[in-house]
């Protein structure tokens, strides 16, 4: 009956398959980094999947003890799963041999915890290291990671010594029990603190988003913001590429340091390069990063250099892909509210964009209004209410999880009252959708924080490597901690309530810190408490006001500051609904032109071949290809399209082609949904090399 942890370890591959190709850009970027985080994400999402299956094997091994009219055996003891259960007790459907469990979880947790501080980290340094060798780049990410871990090594250190001091005894179990547990209390303090958001959070935005009114405001307000943001990160990429041109000069072209220069600039595309030599030739190089000096410049700030044009180009490509999503997410909102009061009842678009057969027939325009102007907003209400209810059950559990008689902890009772009548499916349903809106609550968290504006998951492929990797380390260092945060609310936990339920097999995997007694008997048990107060200073939007003071501006009701934001936004998208506008109208002249100058060489052609007056005949004409006579497959669109007449190169382009090559990173300037979809096309060849990064 082992088919639910088969249909988990399925769903959770396809899932982390899913995500991935939604926000990655797999041709484009190393197979390292794919495989990497693809299994980050899988070993994550299964940890959450197989954790019920592990409760109710507990519940039932617990159920045949005590039924079992011989003495009870060790707690550990799985002998039994060879002996008829008693009668009362009936398998689960997720019930696997007694040897699974531990070996699963040692594979997938010490895997996991391998990838989130050995190996995610050095790639992720590699990708940032500005060297031009690969063991450049390595030797950089090594000792990036050295500075990093000598802070957990002291730590470790001081812990060691404090456990001698105390005379306890070192083995190897001990050892790894203590690194399982310092990773753990470490991912069990950013969990409370994304937890005391969220659970405040997301009832509040769906609650919002209910109101179209609200969702187009705060949609202009994040709109000028990026717009800023957008601003911002040009200058700086231009500010820098102003040097390089400084240096282009200085440094002659059969010099040892030229190649690196040329690698530098392969990075940088045609246009940005033109616009700096430009701004170079106009400001004589007295701009702001212009170097006047005629001095060469030494490897060192070459490879400083290299990585500062490495992180402004992902800059300018993070803000431009975040503004081409946040774009699209205003434009449908006000085509939601213009389609509102519509009598037909059917959704127009004022920018479509091209459908499928099948999206046609299963998402007409009919059931689109439906959704999107009658039936989203009370579900979202229903949605927040449920959530909002949840978020209560999990603040009132985190309270009061401690408490061993009476027990108030609400999850714990549901578990118990379950567990009393053996009904081993509503265990799992219900374990399984706690787990999930703990999942949901944290990493939404992750995705609308965005740390520091430098890691962030934009969909259509236009998440860049870093990001993906950031991303996959956070999932590996917060599931493990969350799950069992999550026993220890239904008292499975041993070393938390003892003697209440047996402690189940992922709870013996992971170990404890029962060697420092500040940490197992005071941090992982009154820490959970300060969520209270992260949920009411959530709630009171505490957090907000404060940036707000500082000068980072928030989205707050009734402020000034906020109010010309949103007016901001409206003007720019205005501005951007009027490019696409004359976009729109070029194309169609070009298509236009395209389809005149196609019927009239098809008419000349005919009137010429078909020996007509003053016509010759076309078996006494050889095809002499001046009009293209003997190539029928000639598309004169596609010449059209790639000559003078059509449309130039754009930045976007360039980016992906040089930029983008080199580093594997898809850039995503234009809107995804707009034109640069329509021909299915990827820019630029795929990665030649596992460590390239010419």
């Amino acid at each position: 009956m082992a088919y639910l942890l088969s249909f988990g370890i399925v769903a959770a591959l396809f899932l982390a398959s899913i995500s991935l190709y939604r926000y990655g850009n797999i041709p484009r970027q190393h197979i390292l980094v794919t495989l990497s985080v693809l299994t980050a994400w899988c070993f994550s999402f299964l940890i959450v999947f197989t954790i019920p299956l592990d409760v109710t094997s507990t519940l039932y091994r617990q159920c045949v003890v005590e039924h079992r009219p011989t003495p009870a055996p060790n707690v550990t003891n799985t002998s039994s799963a060879t002996v008829a259960p008693p009668p009362q007790c009936q398998e689960p459907w997720g019930m696997v041999p007694a040897s699974v469990f531990p070996n699963l979880w040692r594979i997938i947790y010490w895997s996991s915890q391998f990838l989130t501080w050995l190996i995610m980290p050095l790639m992720q340094s590699y990708l940032k290291a500005g060297d031009f060798t690969v063991k450049g780049k390595l030797k950089s990410a090594l000792i990036e990671n050295a500075i990093y871990y000598g802070s957990y090594l002291f730590i470790c250190g001081v812990l060691l010594i404090y456990i001698a001091v105390k005379g306890e005894s070192l083995d190897w179990q001990k050892l790894k029990a203590i690194a399982s547990s310092a990773s753990n209390t470490w991912g069990l303090f950013l969990l409370i603190l994304l937890l005391g958001y969220a659970l405040v959070e997301v009832p509040r935005s769906l609650w919002n988003n209910a109101k179209p009114g609200f969702a187009l405001q705060y949609a202009y307000f994040k709109a000028a913001k990026l717009s800023t943001e957008k601003a911002e990160a040009e200058e700086h990429v231009d500010d820098i590429l102003e040097s390089l041109q400084g240096l282009s000069r200085v440094i002659p072209n059969n010099h040892e340091l030229r190649p690196c220069l040329e690698t530098i600039l392969r990075k940088v595309p045609i246009e940005l390069q033109e616009r700096a030599s430009r701004n170079f030739a106009r400001t004589g190089g007295s701009g702001m990063g212009a170097t006047s000096s005629t001095i060469l410049p030494s490897e060192k700030a070459l490879v400083r250099i290299h990585k500062q044009v490495i992180k402004s180009l992902q800059t300018l490509q993070r803000t431009e892909a975040l503004w081409s999503v946040q774009v699209q997410t205003v434009l449908h909102l006000e085509d939601v509210a213009k389609n509102i009061h519509s009598s037909d009842r059917r959704f127009k678009s004022e920018f479509p964009r091209q459908r499928t057969q099948l999206e046609r027939i299963c998402y007409s325009a009919t059931l689109q209004w439906y959704w999107e102007c009658l039936l989203k907003a009370p579900f979202l209400k229903t949605m927040c209410v449920l959530t909002a209810t949840m978020s209560a059950m999990v603040v009132w559990s985190e309270l009061t999880f401690f408490s061993r008689h009476p027990v108030l902890s609400i999850f714990a009772n549901v578990i118990y009252v379950a567990k009393e009548s053996y009904d081993f499916f509503t265990i799992e349903v219900f374990s399984m959708v706690v787990l999930c809106y703990f999942f949901y609550c944290t990493y939404s968290t992750i995705l609308r924080i965005r740390f520091l504006n430098l890691y962030y998951l934009a969909p259509h492929h236009q998440t860049n490597e870093h990001s993906l990797i950031f991303s996959g380390m956070l999932l590996c260092r917060l599931t493990p901690p969350m799950c069992l945060n999550f026993l220890g609310l239904i008292h499975m936990d041993t070393h938390i309530i003892p003697n209440r339920i047996m402690e189940t097999v992922y709870t013996q995997i992971m170990g404890h810190m029962d060697v420092i007694g500040i940490i197992s008997n005071g941090f992982n048990i009154y820490f959970p408490m300060c969520m209270l107060a992260f949920c009411l200073a959530t709630w009171f939007s505490l957090g907000s006001r404060a940036l707000n003071a500082l000068g980072f501006q928030q989205f707050l009701q009734n402020e000034t500051i906020a109010t010309e934001l949103v007016q901001e936004g409206k003007d720019l998208i205005a501005r951007e609904k009027r490019r696409r506008q004359r976009a729109e109208e070029a194309m169609a002249r070009r298509r236009d032109f395209n389809r005149t100058d196609q019927v009239l060489g098809s008419d000349y052609l005919s009137k010429y071949r078909s020996g007509g007056p003053g016509g010759l005949a076309s078996s006494r004409t050889p095809a002499d290809g001046l009009l293209r006579d003997g190539d029928s497959s000639f598309d004169y669109a596609a010449v059209a399209s790639s000559s003078a007449l059509g449309v130039p190169r754009s930045l976007s382009e360039e980016i992906n082609d040089r930029f983008g090559v080199s580093t594997q990173v898809q850039v995503g300037f234009r809107d995804p949904d707009y034109e640069a979809e329509a021909d299915g096309r990827i820019v630029g060849p795929p990665p030649r090399g596992l460590f390239d990064d010419v």
